[in-house]
C-alpha cells in the first residue's frame, strides 16, 4: 500500500511540473512570435526612412543579420529577417476577431492590440496564404484543434477551407473566417470530397473496399483529423443482427460535439440507390437499438469514388439530415480548381 501511495504522489508531482513546463514553453513561443513581429515593424520603419535608396532595405537586413548573429547566435540570418519583415507587413494589415480565442491569456500585445496564439512555425505557413478569410480560418482551427505545424500544412494542402466553403452559402463561408468550423448540425461535419491521400493508394480503383478500410485503420489518426472536430473511433466492421440476418458497418465513430453516432460505409465504385437504402437501415438500427435517449439522431455517410446528386435527391426525403454521400480521392485536390469552383459559385 505504501508503494502505491508513493507512486501516486510521484505522478501528481510529475504532472504538476510537466504542465508548468508546457506553459513556460508556450509562453516563450508566444513571446518570440511577438518579438519577431516587433522586429519586422522596426525593420519596415527603418527602411521607410531611407526609401530613396533602392538598396537600403537589403543593406539594413544584411548588417542587422551580421550583428545579431554575432551577439545572439543562430536564428537571425538574412532570410529569417526577411520573414520577420513579411510577418509584420502581412499581420499589421490583418485584424481578426478574438471570439475564437480565450480572452484571459496573458499574451504580449502589439502596438495595434494584436495577440498571437500560435508558434512561429505555424505563422510561417499562415503568412503564405494570401486570402485573408482563408488565413483566419486556418489560424482559428490550428489553435482550437491543437494542430501542430505538420497537421496545419496537411489541412491547408488538402484545401480544407475550400472543401467546407463549397458546401456552404456566402453567410456561412464568412462565418468560417470569423469563427472557424462551427459544429452545430449534421451538415457541419460533412465534406465533399474527403481526401484520403494518407492511405497511399493510387487514384485509379485497383484495390478493394477492404484494402481501403485497412489503410484507413492503419492511418486512423490521419483519418480522424480528416473527419474534423469531435470525432472518436468506435470500431470497424461492427456487427449487428436483425431478424437473424447479420450486418456489418464498415466504420463506426462518435462525434462528441453533436453527441451522436456517425456511421461510414466505404464504396470504391459509383453510388447506387441501394447503398443509400442500406445506410438508412443502419441508421435506423442505431437510432432504435443503440443510441441513448439523451443522444441525437445517428448520421450515416457513404464515402464513394463517384456519386451523382440526382440519385441522392430522388432516393432520400427532401428534409433529410441524416444520410449523406460524398466522393473521396486518394490524391490531394488542386487548390486552384477548388478556388475556381468557389469563385464561379459566388459569381453565379
Amino acid at each position: 500500500m505504501d508503494e502505491l501511495i508513493k507512486e501516486s504522489f510521484y505522478n501528481q508531482v510529475l504532472e504538476l511540473f510537466q504542465n508548468a513546463k508546457r506553459k513556460v514553453s508556450s509562453a516563450v513561443n508566444m513571446t518570440m512570435v511577438y518579438s519577431y513581429y516587433e522586429a519586422g515593424r522596426m525593420i519596415v520603419e527603418e527602411e521607410q526612412q531611407g526609401k530613396e535608396r533602392a538598396e537600403y532595405g537589403k543593406y539594413i537586413l544584411r548588417q542587422l543579420s551580421e550583428k545579431l548573429t554575432k551577439e545572439l547566435g543562430r536564428g537571425f540570418s538574412y532570410d529569417n529577417l526577411k520573414l520577420m519583415r513579411k510577418f509584420y507587413t502581412v499581420y499589421s494589415k490583418d485584424v481578426i476577431g478574438e471570439m475564437a480565442f480565450p480572452q484571459s491569456e496573458n499574451l504580449p500585445v502589439t502596438r495595434e492590440g494584436r495577440k498571437f496564439y500560435l508558434s512561429w512555425s505555424h505563422y510561417l505557413i499562415l503568412m503564405r496564404i494570401s486570402n485573408k478569410d482563408e488565413r483566419h480560418f486556418y489560424e482559428i482551427e490550428s489553435y482550437r484543434n491543437g494542430w501542430n505545424k505538420d497537421e496545419l500544412s496537411r489541412q491547408y494542402g488538402s484545401s480544407l477551407y475550400e472543401r467546407l466553403a463549397l458546401s456552404r452559402d456566402k453567410e456561412e463561408v464568412m462565418r468560417l473566417a470569423l469563427e472557424g468550423q462551427v459544429i452545430e448540425s449534421p451538415e457541419d461535419i460533412f465534406k465533399d470530397p474527403y481526401v484520403l491521400e494518407f492511405t497511399g493508394l493510387p487514384e485509379m480503383a485497383s484495390y478493394s473496399e477492404s484494402d481501403l478500410e485497412e489503410k484507413i485503420i492503419d492511418h486512423l489518426q490521419q483519418f480522424l483529423l480528416e473527419l474534423g472536430r469531435g470525432f472518436t473511433f468506435v470500431g470497424r466492421q461492427v456487427r449487428f443482427t436483425f431478424e437473424e440476418d447479420h450486418y456489418r458497418v464498415d466504420l463506426v465513430t462518435y462525434n462528441r460535439l453533436l453527441r451522436c453516432f456517425v456511421l461510414f460505409d466505404l464504396k470504391i465504385g459509383k453510388l447506387k440507390h441501394e447503398y443509400l437504402g442500406q445506410m438508412q437501415m443502419y441508421v435506423n438500427y442505431y437510432d432504435r437499438k443503440v443510441k441513448m435517449e439523451d443522444e441525437n439522431s445517428t448520421i450515416g455517410i457513404i464515402i464513394c469514388k463517384d456519386k451523382k446528386d440526382a440519385v441522392i435527391e430522388m432516393t432520400l426525403p427532401e428534409n433529410n439530415n441524416q444520410i449523406f454521400a460524398s466522393k473521396y480521392q486518394t490524391v490531394l485536390p488542386s487548390k486552384e480548381e477548388l478556388q475556381q469552383l468557389l469563385e464561379d459559385r459566388n459569381l453565379g
